[in-house]
């Protein structure tokens, strides 16, 4: 596949010589939506400003279509839209007003971009309003505006969905849906979300510490998650006291007895009927699935902790 944005060995540090990245190593493919995942502080906006060209890493590279990123490199955000932080606007000018200045800054030569765009973000009832009277869901739809009015063959935001009722979260992740699947173009987003980013995207990083912890195709997510069996009978100490017997490894919690073996969640109706014979029927039976935001923290912890 063709890669269009790939890092090599990209550092930064702080002013305390702390690395806010540190030797990030990533590719994003064309058409793909790649989430990149962390804390606060991770160094996710870092590196999105590096790849921009926006601060200077200090050392290994960043590149966009094969091209090394650099001060000098005009000519790649002619295919570049982005979002950093805060969506950045002039407050006492209008929705239309601002995104007039982006075309004219662009060199859009065509008027009805600006109607389109606004068409696609639910903004054309806002037109009229200036910027800095926007809520934040609404400031943060013109902050994509502005990112998708050229057409842009990549995009890369930094936390997109901020800010957003879930309908406008569902509406923007249509939209790049849509943007990646139908018209090719590469989506990179930071988030700290897990759980949305998962439903977005087809591929994530998780960074900690400036560091990239783990890729993983978003389907292959799912093998990942860990799962167990939740058993509540009205006498648990006897039924763990059987189900040990049984040769099962069984954890008392405030819920129920816990059951991890992949024997166990596989055949939950056997664990039912050796608890029926036993004359302690269950009272509930239920599989569970780690959610996508506590294996994101265990991945954390697992590389040393949540915390820094």
């Amino acid at each position: 596949m063709n890669v269009i944005i790939r890092t090599e060995g990209l550092t930064k540090h702080h002013g305390n010589n702390q690395a806010a990245v540190d030797g990030l190593s990533l590719h994003v493919n064309k058409g793909e939506i790649y989430g990149f995942l962390g804390l606060n502080g991770a160094g996710k906006t870092t590196t999105i400003r590096m790849l921009l060209g926006l601060i200077r890493p200090d050392s290994g590279a960043s590149y966009l279509f094969g091209q090394r990123v650099d001060a000098g490199s005009h000519k790649l955000w002619t295919n570049v839209g982005y979002m950093v932080e805060t969506p950045y606007s002039y407050p006492e000018l209008t929705v239309q007003e601002n995104l007039e200045i982006i075309r004219r800054l662009r060199g859009i030569a065509d008027r009805g971009v600006i109607d389109s765009v606004m068409d696609k973000l639910e903004l054309t009832s806002y037109r009229n309003r200036k910027a800095g009277n926007l809520s934040l869901g609404n400031g943060q739809r013109l902050g994509l505006a502005k990112a998708l009015l050229h057409n842009p063959k990549v995009l890369i935001l930094d936390e997109p969905t901020n800010g957003l009722d879930p309908a406008g979260i569902v509406e923007v992740r249509k939209l790049l849906h849509d943007l990646a699947a139908n018209h090719g173009v590469t989506i990179f987003i930071s988030s700290h979300i897990l759980g949305e980013v998962a439903r977005l995207t087809t591929r994530i990083g998780i960074v900690h510490h400036g560091k990239l912890l783990q890729e993983t195709d978003v389907k292959a997510l799912q093998h990942l998650l860990r799962k167990r069996l939740l058993v509540q009978t009205r006498n648990p100490e006897a039924a763990r006291v059987k189900l040990t017997q049984e040769g099962y490894l069984v954890k008392m919690s405030e819920d129920g007895l816990l059951l991890s073996e992949d024997d166990a969640i596989a055949n939950p109706d056997r664990i039912a009927k050796l608890l029926v014979t036993a004359h302690m029927p269950p009272m509930q039976l239920n599989v569970q699935e780690e959610d996508l935001e506590a294996y994101f923290l265990r991945m954390i912890e697992i590389e040393g902790g949540t915390k820094g």
